[in-house]
């Protein structure tokens, strides 16, 4: 067997030992790349890449590695934290609206613990958490989506799956360990007054982001995401599109509904936990998920990404349009908040060890995961949240957004008052087509900063939905199966995925047989074999 030039061989079985005899794949590095050759061991050098198969031929074995760089960063794991119901469906904003009725409805996750004057020593004392871990008693909210029908009547549009929140291991550049978030740490993403993008669509590559594309205004903007979602297809890269698709789009093209997606910035000053605007504290990266630090900023924290997804296509057909519940047809003011309610030490526990990148929260032992009978019954209560404010129905019928907030389309920035009377608004957005993500085929592994995966709906509540009018029931959460995925090189087959870190470079590494018959005599051996090193030298694809 051939060694790596470190003299280290990683040998494992290799899967064609059924040919005859068996082997293995020893990963070496050619020309900088990461590739893997396939040896028989105690077979001839000279045939040492060669099969000889029974009519006499000399069958050379080509595994060619297709290499997409996926990201410039250092990545070492993640974890997705399932968060599958709802504790709570209210207007309710511990850090805009303290001590008050928040303007807008929300979805919230986590602990019972929230109320409109949370803190983390309250979501700690909650009686539980409607994610899947129990050591996870932080607060997750978002603005829930509603339709409005031309006759002016809105309707809440049904959750899929909870929401997931991401927990990814993005260190900086040169360093391997990461700050977890201390204790009372709680921010925001997205500003919920925004109504227009001034930006080229879609986004320009990362490699052009200079000037203002460095500036935190435009990095908010862009971490934002709504993903269409058609199982039948190829994924669409995450926050490929910064705004809400129109009705027409919608109906088209999205057959699973929408993800909306969200990064929060994982930059912070070191010193404090909060800020009066609840975002000075922290920035993004230079590229939103990775990327620099800026000035003033070097302490990188774990990167949280949310993903809820909605069910836009139960309204396929239906006239109308989705607006936010804070008034936002458009997307633009897509928000979420975080109030960090893990116990700190237990954190950065988890930040140093739970490495596997699956990203599945069962590879990490410290994590007790709970059932669907506990999470799924978590939900505010009057002990801790305003009981009026838990007992208003935000669901259906409703003649008018929920704290009667204006609808508006902008292109200005929202004012944020009060509407007298709710009336169809329509919103005006750019049409960014159909594109798939960067991952060249689908895996069990997560590719950083490109495609996350759907989960199969075996690892979600299967609850069915029903209409209720207890807004702090997790009920109205519905999950279904979405059909299998289709690879987005379907027509190639790949036996083997391997990722690599090379520098700043994540490679996606997927390995293709090609089998070459060569009808000569045995002589021509050695000819065969060069052919085979040609194709290793060179990558060939």
């Amino acid at each position: 067997m051939r060694a790596c030039a470190s003299g280290r061989t990683d040998e494992r079985e290799d899967p064609f030992g059924s040919r005859g005899s068996r082997g293995y794949l020893a990963p070496c590095r050619v020309s900088g790349r990461t590739i893997r050759e396939y040896s028989r061991p105690n077979a001839d050098p000279d045939l040492d890449d060669d099969f000889m198969d029974p009519r006499g031929f000399y069958i050379n074995t080509v595994l060619k590695a297709v290499l997409l760089l996926t990201l410039s960063v250092s990545i070492e794991a993640f974890w997705r934290m399932p968060c599958l119901s709802r504790s709570g469906l209210a207007r309710l904003d511990p850090l805009i609206s303290f001590g008050k009725e928040s303007s807008h409805v929300h979805a919230i996750h986590g602990s019972s613990g929230f109320s409109e004057t949370s803190t983390w020593s309250d979501l700690r004392a909650g009686d539980c958490t409607s994610c899947q871990v129990s050591e996870d008693k932080s607060a997750y909210w978002t603005p829930a989506l509603y339709f409005q029908s031309t006759s002016g009547e809105f309707t809440l549009v049904q959750q899929v799956g909870g929401m997931l929140a991401y927990y990814l291991l993005y260190p900086n550049a040169g360093n391997t360990s990461l700050t977890a978030f201390p204790q009372g740490f709680q921010m925001i993403a997205g500003d919920t007054y925004q109504r227009n993008f001034t930006y080229p669509v879609p986004d320009l590559p990362k490699s052009d982001w200079t000037g203002v594309y460095t500036t935190q205004s435009f990095l908010r903007q862009a971490a934002l995401g709504f993903n269409c979602l058609n199982y039948a297809a190829p994924a669409e890269g995450s926050l490929y599109r910064h705004f809400l698709p129109d009705k027409d789009y919608l109906d088209a093209n999205c057959l699973n509904g929408v993800r909306f997606e969200l990064m929060f910035p994982s930059c912070w000053n070191g010193v404090d936990v909060d800020s009066a605007d609840h975002r000075s504290h922290v920035a993004y990266p230079s590229e939103v998920m990775t990327g620099d630090c800026p000035e003033g900023f070097s302490e990188r924290l774990v990167s949280l990404f949310y993903e809820t997804i909605w069910n836009t296509y139960a309204f396929k057909d239906q006239a109308g349009t989705f607006v936010l519940a804070n008034g936002d047809p458009t997307g633009y003011g897509y928000h979420g908040d975080f109030i960090m309610g893990w116990d700190p030490d237990f954190l950065q526990s988890a930040a140093d060890q739970c490495t596997n990148l699956s990203g599945e929260i069962s590879d990490c032992a410290l994590f007790t995961l709970q059932d669907a009978s506990v999470y799924d019954n978590c939900n505010l209560t009057s002990t801790t949240a305003d009981a009026s404010v838990l007992a208003e129905d935000v669901v259906s019928d409703l003649t008018a957004l929920p704290g009667n907030v204006v609808i508006d389309a902008g292109p200005g920035y929202a004012e944020g008052v009060i509407a007298a009377s709710a009336s169809p608004s329509s919103a005006v957005v750019p049409t960014v087509s159909y594109s798939a993500g960067s991952t060249a085929a689908v895996s069990s592994a997560y590719v950083p900063g490109a495609v996350f995966l759907e989960q199969d709906s075996s690892s979600k509540s299967t609850s069915t939905s029903s209409t209720s009018t207890s807004t702090s029931s997790a009920s109205t959460i519905v999950t279904t199966a979405p059909p299998a995925a289709i690879p987005a090189a379907a027509s190639q087959s790949f036996f083997s995925t391997e990722y690599s870190t090379s520098g700043l470079n994540v490679l996606e590494i997927l390995w293709t047989e090609e089998v070459v018959t060569v009808t000569q005599s045995a002589p021509a051996k050695r000819d065969a074999k060069r052919h085979l090193h040609q194709h290793l030298r060179h990558g060939v694809a």
